[in-house]
């Protein structure tokens, strides 16, 4: 069966990638989102880092590549109305899921620079969408000086946040200002700063997306 985006909006038809274990028998299921310029393919190949074969994968495809035009610290009109059909993907590939026996608390989260950026941003507008996040080169959403509205609470959800402490694209202070607003609404938040690091994964990130991998199937 191919599952596709649902909801209305520019990435509406866009195909939803499944890997791993079927999703009606899944332990848990990780929602992979990838970043500009790349696809849901390529994203799922992180997936066979967590070792994980109990788990279900599922990655969107976002039209054109990109979850929305400008960059992530532009203001927020600018990027619509891709942003908003960007969250509601995320959402609706939630809800598939859901359809298919998973609960939210079995859900984890991963995206990586844009897709990290639109996990993030799904959290914090949506408490309760997953069990837990892990946004690899991205913050939350928003020109400087943005006051994220307080949705919900967030006790509990395991969150890390890594990145190069000179990332071209990702500046440090939205990192760490990112998982301070995530802390005060209760999220249980790791964040690691890496020196000199390119735009890209390393090791011990893996090591700590599978450990929230890990807590959220049990």
């Amino acid at each position: 069966m191919r599952l596709e985006i649902r909801s209305v909006g520019p990435h509406h038809g866009q195909p939803i990638v499944v890997a791993g274990a079927p999703i009606a028998t899944a332990r848990a299921v990780g929602v992979l989102l990838h970043g500009r310029g790349a696809t849901a393919l390529s994203i799922l190949d992180l997936a066979d880092a967590f070792n994980r074969t109990d788990l279900a994968w599922l990655a969107p495809q976002a039209r054109s590549n990109t979850w929305y035009p400008n960059r992530f610290l532009a203001p927020i009109e600018s990027n619509q109305p891709w942003l908003s059909s960007a969250l509601a993907a995320v959402a609706d590939v939630v809800a598939q899921v859901e359809e298919a026996g998973t609960p939210r608390s079995r859900i984890v989260l991963i995206g990586f620079s844009q897709g990290a950026c639109l996990a993030l941003e799904t959290l914090i507008r949506t408490p309760g969408i997953a069990g837990g996040v892990a946004g690899l080169s991205g913050g939350l959403i928003g020109p400087p000086g943005t006051v994220w509205p307080d949705a919900g609470r967030l006790d509990g959800v395991p969150v890390f946040l890594g990145c190069s402490d000179v990332d071209l694209h990702i500046p440090k202070e939205r990192v760490l200002e990112s998982a301070d607003v995530l802390r005060a609404r209760g999220a249980e938040v790791t964040a690691i700063l890496y020196p000199g690091m390119d735009h890209t994964v390393n090791d011990d990130e893996i090591a700590h997306v599978r450990a929230v991998v890990d807590r959220v199937a049990g």
